[in-house]
């Protein structure tokens, strides 16, 4: 199982190298000829919705993308698909979300829930942020599958006692090894620890992820992926 779940990271890092490597442009040229680096990743190459629902939870994500990212700090759409690919490819049926902020990274997640059947508890301490979670959530299709925790997550997520297939750390970065350590027992043998952004934390948390034999890890794009292993394995 654990050789299995690999695979899928690698084969998904692999997957973003080949597609950056065929969409580069020379040195100091982006996109229509602007200044700076290349093409990202999975620029060019934009998510196809497989049907009717799936196409109108995409049109609401890039809605978000253009209309609310301002101020919200929400995952690029490159690393929001990662988060779609690793819950659908793993069969995740429960998500726990740190950091809703306006749900945009929740709806990537509950694209593959919804094939799943699973479902998604994300935690966010500012009502506003909330507030407008709950709006997009709803007019993507996915309120159903989603339960919103209000409160500071280093005690509402205390609260969880079930098994959690993929944990995803997006909150206050000084935070990141406590959540670590109050949510780890939780998650599945087999399960994820996706985070956000390490490079903009502390030693601890990357010592605490790389360091622990019974974790293997990975990073690709700006989400670090933490593979919880099977004991004996």
């Amino acid at each position: 199982m654990v050789k299995k779940i690999m695979l899928v990271i690698l084969a998904t890092a692999l997957l973003l190298a080949v597609v950056e490597s065929l969409t580069a442009q020379p040195p100091g040229r982006g996109p229509g000829g602007r200044r700076g680096g290349g093409f990202s990743a999975l620029e060019g190459n934009a998510p196809l919705p497989a049907n009717e629902q799936e196409r109108k939870i995409l049109s609401v994500l890039e809605d978000m993308d253009r209309n609310q990212s301002r101020g919200m700090m929400n995952v690029p759409q490159e690393d929001g698909r990662i988060l779609r690919l690793l819950t659908e490819a793993i069969g995740a049926k429960h998500v726990v979300e740190i950091g809703t902020s306006n749900g945009y990274s929740g709806i990537w997640f509950c694209l593959a829930l919804r094939t799943t059947g699973g479902k998604l508890t994300t935690h966010d301490i500012d009502e506003g942020r909330a507030s407008l979670a709950r709006e997009n959530f709803k007019r993507a299709g996915v309120d159903s599958m989603v339960t919103l925790v209000m409160g500071d997550a280093h005690e509402t997520v205390t609260r969880i006692k079930e098994p959690i297939d993929i944990l995803f750390i997006d909150a206050d970065k000084e935070g990141y090894l406590d959540y670590l350590t109050k949510m780890l027992p939780l998650v599945r043998p087999g399960g994820l620890i996706l985070s956000h952004n390490i490079d903009m934390i502390g030693r601890d948390y990357i010592d605490a992820i790389t360091k622990n034999p019974s974790l293997e890890t990975l990073q690709f794009q700006g989400v670090t992926v933490t593979l919880k292993k099977h004991q004996g394995e």
